[in-house]
């Protein structure tokens, strides 16, 4: 006797609506030569100091890090040292079941100091004013402050 196929009497699963993205764009001046700030971003202990939390980095391509004591979290997608740095990343707060952003940081020299422009696609919008915020108060103002200082008097060569 062969057994017989029973039809399946579950409904299916309704899909969860797709959460909503958006695009951060942002510049920024910063009195530094784009090597300093590239470094900063990248290197542990310079992050640490800049930012007064943990920071943890695997400087390569396909390397992991951790920022804000391990709110911050993502792998390096893309290294061009002293120009470029491509990301993804998100954080403890990310909603569940949405992709990591792209973050994408270029550094162009710009008079006596180096001109950031970071690109972040993906954003849950829901949160992004909070990150948009959090560039500003987090990462923009600490760099200024961390790179400001009598140095500058000296002359400026790249």
């Amino acid at each position: 006797m062969k057994p017989t196929s029973e039809k399946s009497t579950r409904t299916p699963r309704a899909k969860k609506p797709a959460l909503r993205t958006t695009t951060i764009k942002q510049k920024e001046f910063i009195r530094a030569k784009p090597v300093e700030i590239y470094d900063a971003l990248l290197n542990e202990q310079k992050h640490s100091a800049f930012t007064g939390a943990r920071a943890t980095c695997e400087r390569r391509v396909g390397g992991r890090f951790t920022a804000w004591d391990g709110y911050i979290s993502g792998k390096n997608l893309k290294l061009e040292n002293a120009s470029r740095i491509v990301q993804e990343w998100k954080t403890t707060e990310w909603p569940s079941g949405c992709k990591p952003s792209l973050l994408e940081l270029k550094f162009k020299v710009k008079g006596r100091g180096t001109e950031v422009t970071m690109i972040q696609k993906n954003v849950p919008s829901i949160q992004a004013d909070n990150y948009r915020r959090g560039w500003i108060d987090y990462y923009w103002q600490p760099l200024k402050k961390y790179f400001s200082g009598n140095r500058w008097k000296t002359s400026f060569e790249f």
